[in-house]
């Protein structure tokens, strides 16, 4: 060692190219050879927007609660699943300096095996100018709405009761919408501009329970990483040609007679019959409701996104061909990880991402 610290690769490095700034010899060099060189678009051409934030939205002096972040990440393990979450703005509206109209809701309700987890993606419509706040409020209100009835929603999943559920979660999401309704009257702004897309999971604290729930309105997509391949789950699939296997087949209702006495609350049984806030009637929401609960299998991955992921995730095969490889894996990815996974670009495609990944011991 000709100095302290210095290893005899630096020192030649030093009499060669002379004194050099810390890190800058061999050994900076053989750590930067290490670092991930994998690909951060698909294509042969990157996508036009620079890949990362260049402006800020226009905040105001007397709303600086509305400010939205340019990244929102977040995570847990429960049970058997660990659970990846992220909403992230879209090149075009980081160019722009526009907000993230995306919005991303995590929570856990209850504690031990009854605990329920709830993770909730919004998208607004594009181009509305409150799209952000309108996403936001629905989040908001849907999580208040299942945190209130947790309980008896964690039982229906865990009991299979898939009819109560569809029910009662289609009165949530109705109810939320009324909500929607009501805060555009408020803003004196015409409804079908105050609105968003909503689609949720539910996912069950208990390990001995692998039933997870899907239910939500409007655009976006939910797919499921199964033995390498990739399956969408949709109902009505605008698209195959990026995916394969057939959607997952609902989980049933036990028989009448494995229900219990039948004097058990029940999710239908739900206390929002009678509004008691501010709740606006009118048509049901455009996009019809979507609700599906499946059965999980080890090693599965499961996919909830909002349409800025959703749309490649159908249209690009090499998308899902590359996710599928980084996925393939059975350690989840660490949070800088998957944020790096859902964010890889591909041209033409510029919209916010947010997705939910939910990974299976």
């Amino acid at each position: 060692m000709s100095e302290q610290g210095q290893t005899p690769d630096d020192d030649w490095w030093n009499r060669l190219y002379g004194p050099s700034a810390p890190g800058a010899g061999p050994a900076a060099a053989r750590a930067a050879e290490t670092v991930d060189d994998r690909a951060t678009h698909l294509g042969d051409r990157p996508p036009t927007y620079d890949p990362e934030p260049t402006a800020l939205p226009a905040a105001h002096a007397d709303r600086l609660n509305e400010i939205v972040p340019d990244t929102v990440l977040d995570g847990a393990s429960y049970g058997t699943q660990t659970l990846r979450a992220v909403s992230v703005r879209g090149d075009s509206a980081r160019h722009r300096g526009e907000p993230r109209g995306d919005a991303l809701l995590t929570a856990r309700f209850g504690t031990g095996p009854a605990a329920l987890v709830l993770v909730a993606v919004a998208n607004g419509v594009r181009g509305a100018e409150r799209a952000h706040r309108a996403t936001a409020d629905a989040c908001h209100w849907i999580g208040v709405a299942v945190g209130r009835s947790h309980a008896r929603l964690s039982d229906d999943i865990r009991a299979g009761r898939r009819g109560e559920l569809k029910s009662g979660l289609h009165r949530l999401t109705d109810r939320a919408f009324g909500k929607l309704r009501a805060r555009a009257a408020e803003l004196g702004v015409p409804p079908e501009e105050y609105t968003a897309g909503l689609r949720c999971l539910l996912l069950p604290a208990d390990p001995e329970c692998r039933t997870r729930v899907f239910f939500g309105i409007g655009g976006g997509g939910l797919f499921r990483l199964r033995d390498g391949a990739w399956q969408d789950l949709e109902p009505l699939l605008p698209d195959r040609a990026a995916v394969t296997g057939a959607p997952v087949v609902g989980f049933g209702s036990p028989p009448p007679k494995e229900r219990g006495t039948g004097d058990e609350p029940t999710t239908a049984d739900l206390d929002i019959a009678v509004p008691r806030s501010p709740f606006v009637e009118g048509p049901p929401p455009p996009e019809p409701f979507r609700f599906r609960a499946s059965v999980a299998r080890p090693g599965d991955t499961l996919l909830l996104c909002g349409p800025g992921l959703a749309e490649p995730m159908r249209d690009e095969p090499a998308l899902t061909t590359e996710l599928a490889a980084r996925w393939a894996a059975r350690r989840p990815p660490g949070l800088a990880q998957y944020l790096a996974d859902t964010s890889l670009r591909v041209k033409g495609y510029a919209d916010d991402r947010t997705a939910v990944g939910v990974w299976e011991a």
